[in-house]
């Protein structure tokens, strides 16, 4: 909690067009309950009436989207001050208060009372840090376009494996590469691939792949040698293919100009040489981590652990349950950013004895992964508790 104390909690459920907004004195009497327009004059108006009690403390379900305006308006107000109720929590919350109905004013009453009555289970936002708040936009729009350009590289490999599962092979594990969608943009179909002939083929992938080019053509011509006929359908998919190839490759390349933008704001970032220093985390795992944990507080790396969801539950009841389970909650952006970037670091030795001794143990490969980022996430706490680059243990150390 701040010091001084709130005199006014304001809990507020967001929407798209409007929100609601309950407010609460500390001793729990209720001086505000009504609806409010997502208008920043409004919002202004309501929170300059409020804060003549005293510090107001405003909670909202939503920090991100549909709620950065009232994030936004509250922080630029002296007087006021923001924090974020997880949904989780706030649901848990909930089956506490008599009643199944669920409402917006319910709701805005309930955030409200967490705040006034369990202010732990609150988290601080920074919504201001513009940086911040970019890299978590771009972040968020480079996931969709990973998701379309998985869905679309998908299709076109099933496309593929239905006509000419031979081709699929030779060009199913590239067919993001500019080479490939290119050449099947202007040949998307086993016959004209064959009737255009080796050189044509050769001289069509050396355009951007020229250490490639040879020998993909070689897998290209080979595979087509190993079908004879034309599965029905092929004219179709001869249509569908070139549109799908050409998605693709400006999926690929509008991904990449993110991408770019992405580096620039975490090479900015003064956390960015902390955090890339860590093997396995790259540009884009250091930005999803710079916009999941900067402006939260955590008591240790174990508090973190838990927020990503990779620190193991523990069940016990009676004689009956007793063990360890993965947890099904946490931050999903945080969890996958850090099983990725401990996936990748397998390559430095002692993450990759880590992970054997885990494998030795017994546990599955998930699971081995999941341990090896709760262990790196201790020294990710460290490295950002302390601001300091990562140095590999010694072996006295080790």
């Amino acid at each position: 909690m701040t010091d001084p104390l709130p005199a006014v909690f304001v809990g507020l459920d967001v929407g798209k067009s409007d929100h609601h907004a309950v407010a609460l004195t500390a001793a729990g009497k209720t001086v505000l309950d009504k609806a409010l327009p997502n208008d920043e004059t409004k919002l202004r108006a309501i929170l300059e009436d409020l804060a003549i009690r005293g510090l107001v403390l405003m909670v909202v379900d939503q920090p991100a989207t549909i709620g950065a305006l009232p994030v936004a308006v509250a922080q630029a107000m002296p007087g006021v001050e923001v924090a974020y109720l997880p949904g989780l929590a706030m649901r848990r919350i909930a089956d506490l208060h008599p009643g199944s109905a669920k409402t917006d004013a319910k709701d805005a009453f309930i955030i409200a009372e967490a705040a006034r009555t369990m202010p732990h289970t609150l988290r601080s936002i920074r919504a201001d840090e513009e940086q911040i708040a970019a890299l978590a936009l771009l972040a968020g729009f480079d996931d969709d376009l990973a998701g379309e350009v998985t869905a679309v590289s998908n299709r076109l490999r099933g496309l593929l494996t239905q006509i000419h599962p031979a081709l699929e092979r030779a060009l199913g594990p590239r067919i993001a590469h500019p080479a490939v969608t290119d050449l099947l943009t202007r040949y998307p179909t086993p016959a004209r691939l064959a009737l255009a002939g080796r050189g044509h083929v050769r001289a069509r992938l050396k355009k951007h792949a020229p250490r490639l080019a040879e020998r993909l053509t070689e897998e290209i011509f080979t595979a087509l040698g190993e079908q004879t006929v034309v599965v029905p359908g092929t004219d179709a998919a001869g249509v569908v293919i070139p549109i799908l190839a050409e998605q693709l490759a400006t999926l690929t390349r509008q991904r990449d100009e993110v991408a770019a933008q992405v580096e620039a704001l975490v090479e900015a970032h003064p956390l960015h040489k902390v955090l890339t220093s860590l093997p396995g985390v790259g540009v884009r795992t250091a930005a999803r981590i710079l916009t999941e944990v900067v402006g939260k507080d955590f008591k240790d790396a174990a508090h973190l652990a838990s927020y990503a969801g990779i620190a193991p539950v523990t069940r016990r009841s009676g004689t009956s349950i007793r063990g360890e389970h993965a947890p099904h909650g946490g931050n999903k952006r945080l969890k996958r950013a850090l099983f990725l970037s401990a996936f990748a670091s397998l390559n430095h030795p002692p993450s990759r004895v880590y992970y054997d001794r885990k494998r030795a143990q017994g546990k599955r490969h998930n699971q081995a992964v999941i341990a090896l980022a709760r262990r790196r996430c201790d020294v990710l706490f460290a490295m950002l508790r302390d601001g300091a680059l990562y140095e590999p243990q010694t072996a006295s150390a080790a």
